[in-house]
C-alpha cells in the first residue's frame, strides 16, 4: 500500500470516529441522542431504569486490559426531589469505589468528574445528570486515566461524551 494511500485511509478513519451519525432513542422517544458511528453497543436494557452502553474503541494495547465506555441511565421519577435523591445515590456508590478521588465539577451543577480504579488499572469518570420529562438522565463516560492510543485518543473520546451531552440537554 502506497503512503499516500495510507495516509487517506489513516484521515478516514480518523473522520469517521468524529462523525455522529447512529441516532438513540429511550424512554418511549422521549429521550434521544447521537454517538459516534465508530462507538459499538455493547448493552441495552429496557424497562425502569433503561440503559445503553456503549464502547468506544481503543486502538492500542491498552484495550486489551480495559475498557473505554460510554453509558446512558433513563429513569423515571416523580418529582425533582426524587431526581435529587437518585443523584444522591448514583454519587455515593461511585464515592464507594476504589481509589475514588473527586476532580471537581466541571459541568457546572448536576456534573461530577473523578478518578478511581478498575481491577488496579486508573479511570477517568465523568458523570452529569438531566432532569427531564419526570425521568432522570445520567450520562457516565469512562476511560483510562493513560492509554497508550495517546492524547489525541482521549481528547476524542472526551469530544464525542461533550456531544453526547449536549444531545442530552436540549
Amino acid at each position: 500500500m502506497s503512503l499516500t494511500r495510507s495516509l487517506i485511509l489513516a484521515a478516514a478513519l480518523l473522520l469517521a470516529g468524529t462523525a455522529y451519525a447512529t441516532e438513540v432513542s429511550m424512554a418511549g422517544g422521549s429521550v434521544g441522542f447521537s454517538t459516534p458511528d465508530s462507538w459499538v453497543s455493547i448493552m441495552e436494557t429496557q424497562g425502569d431504569p433503561e440503559v445503553r452502553v456503549f464502547q468506544v474503541p481503543d486502538p492500542s494495547p491498552t484495550a486489551a486490559s480495559s475498557l473505554a465506555r460510554v453509558t446512558v441511565t433513563v429513569k423515571q421519577v416523580s418529582d425533582l426531589a426524587a431526581f435529587e435523591r437518585y443523584v444522591a445515590s448514583a454519587t455515593q456508590r461511585a464515592k464507594s469505589l476504589t481509589g475514588y478521588q473527586a476532580a471537581g465539577n466541571p459541568y457546572g451543577p448536576n456534573s461530577y468528574a473523578y478518578t478511581a480504579s478498575e481491577n488496579g488499572t486508573p479511570y477517568r469518570y465523568s458523570e452529569r445528570y438531566w432532569f427531564a420529562n419526570n425521568h432522570a438522565i445520567q450520562l457516565r463516560c469512562a476511560r483510562p486515566a493513560r492509554s497508550e492510543a495517546g492524547a489525541a485518543w482521549a481528547a476524542g473520546f472526551d469530544k464525542g461524551c461533550d456531544t453526547v451531552a449536549a444531545s442530552l440537554a436540549r
